[in-house]
């Protein structure tokens, strides 16, 4: 793990345009100190189910790169099919690009579409054959002017054919593709793992993240757009001071639903010199240039099974609640690469928000914010947290230099107690605070915590 690089801001911290905007403890931007038995702490998502088995003819055990999103009550994945022979040490066919979907995020089905022949037969669920099938990507693109024929996009690198570079791809069904440009819209970089883009809501513009090389160690880049043909000139990730240069061989961004201003990442950290293995990792960014790395790996090798091989521990791009678990939040990740007939895609499970908290143990602690805005419709604090044997949480909301307002301090507070993903906080007079807003405009909370997991904060209209 590496320590938390805190964050003092010169101007108080505004939570979106009105006040309501979802904080993660995933960096330093909220906090301004730590003291006591009070630390962050980074989560792992728990491994549940084998959702996924490459075991048709036309996929086997390099199968990978898989996409997963949800669309409506459709969960829809994308993934190269493929397969090594250990032996011959050679491909047994060609690289293709297969569709699944499932209902529930947990049982998939391989529609026989009849688009694309494999050994004589039209009876699979092959969607793209040839240019582009080595990492191709799939997002439904949420830009309210893009074309229905364009609803669905794709990005992926020319491989087999076609010139270096990321080829870009539309359909209006997320099943028939055709190519946008016959060249490839973005040139600078390398481009042999799983390369990705999306609609970003929040700044209201395209992303792509993609594989490139500095000094010899596998890096990220990225590049926005406005029409998703024109992309700027792509330049390197920066992460937060004294983080080691690694090798980072995906990247799996993506916003956060829950707080669309924040991007969640899972790049693959490789190790080459450890029998290749690979392992994922968790980084965060609020601008989508300056990333916050997390060191210790969210799914380790331990985790079951079949992970410690050449790379066979890749997570998925897609970040998904099903309809079985309301409360959570599910990530995908491969195993058995290269060493089966098949490989395999295994369900995790994350609380929402999940990633990291805010803890304490048995010795108690404080954890004091920057100095935060209080926004028009700011009425409520609200927090996603979890209490433990004889834990309780206790807030207090003060003057940005630390001075007490009466009526919101530690000793008037109620305390926090059990597991919730949206508390509402009281004190001895209630739990509106929206008159705060007109003396006290900006503010700075302070939480005293003991064995206790905080993992998110809101303010909210109050609910008259």
């Amino acid at each position: 793990m590496f320590a938390v690089q805190l964050v003092a801001h010169a101007e108080p911290l505004t939570l979106g345009k009105d006040g309501t905007q979802r904080e993660l403890f995933v960096d330093g931007h909220l906090i301004e100190t730590l003291t006591g038995g009070v630390r962050q702490h980074l989560h792992k998502p728990e491994p549940r189910e084998v959702v996924f088995v490459t075991d048709a003819p036309w996929e086997g055990n390099t199968s990978a790169y898989y996409t997963i999103f949800r669309d409506g009550d459709l969960f829809r994945m994308y993934y190269r099919a493929s397969h090594w022979d250990t032996g011959s040490k050679k491909e047994t066919h060609r690289e293709l690009t297969c569709y699944a979907e499932s209902r529930d995020g947990i049982h998939w089905v391989k529609p026989k579409l009849g688009l694309f022949e494999f050994n004589g037969s039209k009876d699979n669920n092959i969607i793209v054959d040839g240019l582009g099938t080595h990492c191709f990507v799939a997002f439904k693109d949420g830009n309210p002017d893009s074309p229905p024929e364009a609803r669905y996009k794709g990005i992926a690198r020319g491989r087999p054919v076609g010139k270096k570079g990321l080829y870009i791809f539309e359909s209006p069904d997320g099943i028939r593709w055709r190519l946008t440009r016959n060249e490839p819209v973005i040139t600078e970089g390398a481009f042999d793992s799983q390369n990705l883009a999306f609609w970003d809501a929040h700044t209201r513009q395209y992303r792509e993240y993609h594989r490139t090389f500095v000094n010899g160690v596998r890096a990220i880049m990225t590049g926005t757009s406005s029409d998703f043909i024109h992309w700027a000139k792509p330049v390197l990730l920066t992460y937060q001071e004294g983080i080691p240069m690694q090798h980072l061989y995906t990247n799996a961004v993506q916003p956060y639903g829950r707080a669309p201003h924040l991007l969640i990442g899972f790049p693959t950290r490789y190790l080459p010199d450890e029998g290749q293995r690979v392992e994922p990792t968790l980084m965060t960014s609020r601008d989508g240039l300056h990333f916050h790395r997390w060191l210790d790996p969210v799914v380790p090798e331990s985790a079951p099974k079949d992970r410690g091989g050449n790379r066979s521990n890749y997570m998925t791009w897609g970040l998904v609640e099903i309809p079985s678990r309301p409360n959570h939040l599910s990530v995908y990740a491969t195993e058995a690469y290269y060493t089966g007939p098949d490989s395999r895609v295994r369900r995790f499970e994350y609380r929402k928000d999940g990633f990291v908290s805010i803890r304490a143990g048995g010795d108690a602690g404080e954890l004091v914010t920057n100095p935060i805005s209080l926004g028009r419709l700011a009425g409520r604090l609200t927090v996603n947290y979890q209490t433990h044997k004889n834990g309780a949480i206790r807030v207090a909301i003060e003057e940005p230099k630390g001075q007490s307002i009466a009526g919101y301090t530690l000793a008037s507070c109620k305390p926090l107690k059990g597991d919730s993903l949206q508390q509402q906080v009281a004190w001895k007079d209630g739990g509106d605070i929206s008159h705060l807003r007109r003396n006290h405009p900006t503010v700075r909370l302070r939480f005293e915590m003991k064995n206790a997991d905080l993992f998110s904060l809101q303010f909210q209209p109050w609910l008259r």
